[in-house]
Parts: structure tokens; C-alpha cells; sequence
């Protein structure tokens, strides 16, 4: 450990590190002003739950409020992530949803993918076994899970009576902008040289929400907002009776139902904390003045905390994930640019997370983006679809494995995740994973170099 670096003051309590705002750091002027914006991604999720499982737009929002607080409560206990949804099981959950008639059933439903997922998260965290089923599971399999939960995306946003195709000139120009801004290698040498990509760059997905909403009124595909003010009030009295105190708890068999996609959801997102912890190591590489503690346990255990607290009191398609991948690289990218920019990387993780949670409750941002909440989802599906496909392209380079992947990930995105499991393995154990001693060997090789 360099000598140099010093952690930001905090608070023990047990495996966490309390940090408040003033008192243990200070406030990010442009993570306030993302926040600002980047909060309408939070609310993309109040159209899913009036479809899926029949809320009402005031108890959805309700929901979303929930999140936010279990946000900031992730983030106020010492992790380095700016915490989100596990957002390519979105698709996925939304397939298995439809499986289910809207009311009892569906929150049924989806009370229990989001316990499952909480004690799969408690578990594997106090015994170190994620790490040892990420490890251990064939490439194959992980790619299938990845590229499926892709497609699913993809499909869901370009099918008939789909978003994109209801909304194509402000979807496909904001999500053709999203990926160039977050991909392409023209923008990255733009970066290099303009003032101004950079200064775009700093604010992640933001601007190609912004230019999407713009052409949206622009060409009539989405109505002019109309402007309300005051404070948003949420109804939290409604809510309570979409809870399972009030709808019934699921049975054994809709949990049996609901493992295959609990079992999907932590994989992905542990391969989201894999992203994040690469992330913080390159934050480290460029700052030498701040420890930065990345402690998985206590990841883990917040986590099974956040999705308990949903599963009880506000349950909801997105499930509440370690980390919300891009706002924490518009995090980490700031942070390098030295202690100007800004004092520490929890300033800019908690900063964000208090911002997305205060724009909330401001009425007149709220009710300006509601008619606009399609545009917040659908973009982040596409970033999510586009990137879940290429992660999971690179997680397997020989033919039969990429074999055995596409079957799953197509599977998977038609049929749902018990289906996919079934497939994936089946294919695994009867083409790929070689009986003769010779072949084994030869696969255990393929593999590893994948790894």
C-alpha cells in the first residue's frame, strides 16, 4: 500500500463504513446535475410495474422512492459502487411475468425472485460460494446467460408493438448515440483531442437521453410534458397493499418457478461486480492518494439487505443490483482526473446517489420526464442488450461453445430462464464437455484460455 494514500474519514458499524455527506465528504457539482437526469432511469421501472403487475403510477412511484432510499443506504455504508438494478434480468423477469395474471399472482411472483435472489446473495456471500459458481461454470453456459439476456433486451425493444418500434426516430437516434458515445473508437479519439467529448463523456448516457426526449417532441412521438410544481407525493399507503402481507406470500411451487431467474440474476450480477472492481482498479492506478476498500462481503450482505426490504415492502422488476455500471464509469472516468475533480470516489458515488433520490420529489422534474420514461428504459436496455451480447461473445472461442451459447441465449430469450437452464446444460454435458480423457483435456484448455 502506497505510504501516500489516506481513506476518507467514516464510522464503523460492523463490516460497513459509515460516511455522511458534509460531515465525511463533500458534494460533486456534476454528479448533482446528473442525478438530475440520470433519476428518470430509476423511474423507467413505473411502466413495467403498471403493466406487468397492475400498480397505479403514484404507488410505482412509491416503489422507485424505496429504491432510491436503499440506494443511498449502500452507498452510505462504505461500497464504491453506485448501486442500480441488475438490469439485463429485466427482459428475462418480464418474460416470466407474463406467465402470470396481473394482481395476486404477479406480485406472488415476483416476491419471490426478489427473496430468492436476496438469500442467494446472503449465502453465497457469507461462504465465498458466488466466486466458486461464476469460477466453475462453464464459459458456455455464461455466455448463453449473457447473449440470452441480450437478445431478450433487444427483442422486447424491436419486436411489433414494442417501444422501438411504436417510438423508431427518437429510439434509434438516442440508442445510436448511447453506443457511439459509450463505444466507439472514433469518439474515443475525439475524446483525446476535444474539449467537448470529453466534457460529453463526463456525463455518461445522460446526453443521449436528452437528445432522444429532444427529437421525440421534435417529430410529435412523444406529447410536450406538461409542467406541474410542488413536491412529488407518492402513495405509500397504496403500495402496501401490493405487498405480500396483503397479496399472500408464494407458494413452493412459484418459488421453484422463480429459482431458474434468481439463479440468472446473481450470475449477471456478479459479473456486473467483476465490471465494477476493474473499475476501482483503474480508479486506484490513476489517484494515489485515496484508499479506496472494496469489500465483497459487505457487498454481498447490503445487497440481500436492499433486495429483502423490496421483496417485503416494494417489490419490482429491475431487482436491486450492486451496481449501475455506467454511472459508476462516469464516476470513476471524473475521479481521475485528480483531487480537483473531485475529493474522493465516495464524493462521487453517495453525491450521485443523494442527487437521483432528491430529484425525486421534485415535482416539476418528475412530471417533465414522465411522458418520457420509455425513452430512459429503452436506452438503457439497449446499452444493457449491446453489451450483455458482446460479453458474452467473449467468453467463449471455440465453435462448439459458441454453439452450445447461442441455442441457450435464444432459448432463453423465447422460452424463459428454466428452459435455457435445461438446454444449456443438456448441450453442455452431450457435445461439449468431452468423455474421453484426451478431449477433456483438450476442452479444459480451450476453456481456460477463454478465462
Amino acid at each position: 500500500m502506497n505510504k501516500n494514500r489516506n481513506e476518507l474519514p467514516y464510522w464503523p458499524l460492523g463490516p460497513f463504513k459509515i460516511r455522511l455527506p458534509f460531515l465525511h465528504y463533500r458534494l460533486e457539482k456534476p454528479e448533482i446535475i446528473q442525478g438530475f437526469v440520470l433519476f428518470s432511469i430509476g423511474l423507467s421501472i413505473i411502466p413495467l410495474l403498471q403493466s406487468q403487475v397492475g400498480m397505479s403510477y403514484e404507488a410505482a412511484l412509491a416503489v422507485v422512492i424505496v429504491m432510491q432510499i436503499t440506494m443511498i443506504m449502500q452507498t452510505a455504508l462504505g461500497s464504491p459502487f453506485v448501486p442500480g438494478l441488475i438490469t439485463p434480468i429485466i427482459p428475462l423477469i418480464v418474460i416470466f411475468l407474463g406467465n402470470f395474471e396481473p394482481g395476486p399472482e404477479a406480485i406472488q411472483a415476483l416476491v419471490a425472485v426478489q427473496l430468492l435472489v436476496a438469500f442467494i446473495f446472503l449465502l453465497f456471500g457469507i461462504t465465498g460460494l458466488g466466486k466458486l459458481l461464476v469460477t466453475k461454470l462453464s464459459q458456455s453456459l455464461k455466455a448463453g446467460i449473457l447473449i440470452g439476456a441480450g437478445l431478450a433486451a433487444f427483442i422486447g425493444e424491436f419486436q411489433p408493438g414494442g417501444r422501438v418500434a411504436e417510438t423508431p426516430i427518437s429510439l434509434i437516434i438516442g440508442g445510436a448515440i448511447c453506443l457511439f458515445i459509450m463505444f466507439s473508437p472514433t469518439f474515443k479519439e475525439l475524446y483525446q483531442k476535444s474539449s467537448i467529448a470529453r466534457f460529453i463523456a463526463n456525463y455518461g448516457i445522460m446526453p443521449a437521453i436528452l437528445i432522444a426526449i429532444a427529437i421525440g417532441m421534435l417529430v410529435k412521438e412523444y406529447p410536450t410534458p406538461t409542467i406541474e410544481w410542488g413536491i412529488t407525493v407518492p402513495n405509500f399507503v397504496e403500495l402496501w397493499k401490493y405487498t405480500p402481507f396483503v397479496m399472500g406470500f408464494p407458494s413452493l411451487d412459484v418459488f421453484l418457478l422463480a429459482l431458474p431467474i434468481a439463479i440468472m440474476g446473481y450470475i449477471i450480477a456478479y459479473g456486473d461486480i467483476i465490471v465494477g472492481t476493474s473499475l476501482v482498479e483503474r480508479a486506484e492506478r490513476f489517484r494515489k492518494d485515496e484508499v479506496i476498500e472494496n469489500n465483497l462481503s459487505a457487498l454481498h450482505l447490503i445487497t440481500f439487505i436492499r433486495n429483502l426490504i423490496h421483496a417485503l415492502f416494494a417489490p419490482h422488476p429491475g431487482l436491486a443490483g450492486p451496481i449501475f455500471t455506467a454511472g459508476t464509469a462516469s464516476v470513476v472516468e471524473r475521479y481521475t482526473y485528480g483531487k480537483k475533480a473531485m475529493q474522493s470516489i465516495y464524493s462521487g458515488t453517495n453525491t450521485l446517489v443523494l442527487s437521483l433520490f432528491v430529484a425525486c420529489f421534485v415535482l416539476p422534474l418528475v412530471s417533465f420526464f414522465q411522458p418520457f420514461l420509455p425513452i430512459a428504459l429503452s436506452i438503457t436496455l439497449i446499452l444493457t442488450g449491446y453489451l450483455c451480447i458482446t460479453l458474452g461473445m467473449e467468453q467463449v472461442t471455440t465453435n462448439i461453445g459458441r454453439g452450445v451459447a447461442m441455442i441457450m441465449a435464444v432459448v432463453l430469450a423465447v422460452y424463459g430462464a428454466a428452459h435455457a437452464l435445461v438446454v444449456g446444460i443438456i448441450l453442455y454435458f452431450v457435445i461439449e464437455r468431452g468423455w474421453a480423457s484426451a478431449t477433456t483435456n483438450e476442452n479444459e484448455k480451450e476453456n481456460k484460455k477463454v478465462s
